[in-house]
């Protein structure tokens, strides 16, 4: 059975540009359909967070305030409650080695650029993973975890590598704006990713050998399923 470590924010609040602090956390669809999709092909998650510690739903990510209808909100819900228990008790990331998964996939919201980002244990995490040819995927404001990742030499993990995440165009249109820290897709392209965007709101994925990242929210399934036929394809799922 392939294993599969999601690693999720344990961030409850953001720091915006002008030093305020902004509610977030973890963004409801990503993490309920991208467990859903995998749970469902009979891979096995673990979910882990900085410290272990519980992570917090973005408030916005339930209601219209994150253009999230009311059936899916219900939806979205009703699958985070089933899986209460994992995620009242997560692993801590100190914990945790890449060797003992198939994969590594990390949901958005804000939350990661707060955290994750910088997290250091994440960052040895990618890196081995990715120096190992573990799957590595990562989802909307997810991909803000991949700026943890440097090999020895201090370089960035993923300099070069083809990859999505929500664009700066979207972080205009419907996320924090200028009041944003800093923009996921201009830090990533500073460091030298090679970013692949879609049209705004609409579903993208982009493979690129063990790397797999989506661009936004409407990517969730597109992403997991992603996911899953790499894991296939290695003969683990």
């Amino acid at each position: 059975m392939a294993k599969v470590l999601m690693v999720v924010s344990g961030a409850d609040s953001l720091t915006l540009a002008d030093g305020t602090s902004h509610p977030t956390g973890y963004w409801a669809e990503e993490v309920a359909e991208s467990h859903r999709v995998l749970r469902e092909a009979g891979v096995e998650v673990d979910i882990a967070t900085p410290g272990g510690v519980r992570p917090t739903v973005d408030p916005i990510s339930l209601d219209e305030r994150g253009g999230v209808e009311e059936a899916a909100a219900e939806e979205f819900r009703a699958y985070l409650d089933s899986i209460a228990d994992e995620l009242a008790v997560p692993l801590a990331l100190t914990d945790v080695t890449a060797a003992d998964y198939d994969a590594v996939h990390l949901p958005g919201g804000h939350g990661p650029m707060e955290d994750l980002a910088r997290d250091a244990d994440l960052g040895r995490l990618l890196t081995d993973a990715d120096r190992n040819g573990k799957i590595v995927a990562a989802l909307f404001h997810g991909p803000a975890g991949l700026l943890s990742a440097r090999g020895e030499d201090g370089d960035f993990t993923f300099a070069g590598r083809r990859l999505t995440v929500f664009t700066d165009e979207e972080e205009r249109q419907g996320g924090l704006g200028d009041a944003a820290p800093y923009l996921v897709e201009s830090r990533l392209r500073e460091l030298g990713a090679v970013i692949e965007a879609g049209p705004a709101w609409t579903s993208k994925a982009v493979v690129d050998g063990n790397l797999i990242t989506g661009q936004n929210p409407q990517s969730s399934v597109d992403t997991a399923q992603q996911v899953l036929a790499a894991l296939k394809a290695r003969g683990v799922a």
